[in-house]
């Protein structure tokens, strides 16, 4: 019986190892990130820099760190439901630099509002909070 078993196995795993990988991701998790990724490979340096120009900002390493920031923080966790939540992360973040005041020096029409449509986001519908910016 037990070299039937053995038999059986070893057969089993010649016929995967014939097959190759053919398996299917079952992740969801991952399957959204990678959908993210995708939607975040469309954006360029050039296109923030327009929307930025047309929002009266000339881009420097510091906007870019903020856009950067709100980019990975949507890869990893998706879009927001609220604008708070990026806020909050944001000011946390951006603390040793000036939290809000320092943020808002950079996105006069507010961080998460102006950031999140420079970094070519999707922007939650309630930013028209004055402490966010007014979403257009």
């Amino acid at each position: 019986m037990s070299s039937e078993r053995e038999q059986i196995r070893r057969g089993f795993e010649q016929a995967y190892r014939e097959a190759g990988d053919v398996s299917v991701e079952t992740d969801v998790d991952a399957q959204q990130r990678a959908r993210r990724q995708r939607e975040l490979d469309n954006w360029s340096l050039e296109r923030a820099r327009a929307i930025a120009a047309e929002e009266g900002i000339e881009l420097n390493n510091a906007h870019l760190q903020v856009i950067h920031c709100l980019r990975n923080h949507y890869l990893e966790q998706g879009p927001v439901e609220h604008g708070r939540e990026l806020g909050d992360m944001l000011d946390e973040r951006f603390a040793d630099a000036g939290g809000r005041k320092y943020l808002r020096r950079l996105f006069p029409e507010g961080p998460v509002a102006q950031g999140l449509k420079i970094a070519g986001l999707p922007i939650p519908g309630d930013t028209e909070d004055a402490g966010f910016g007014t979403a257009r």
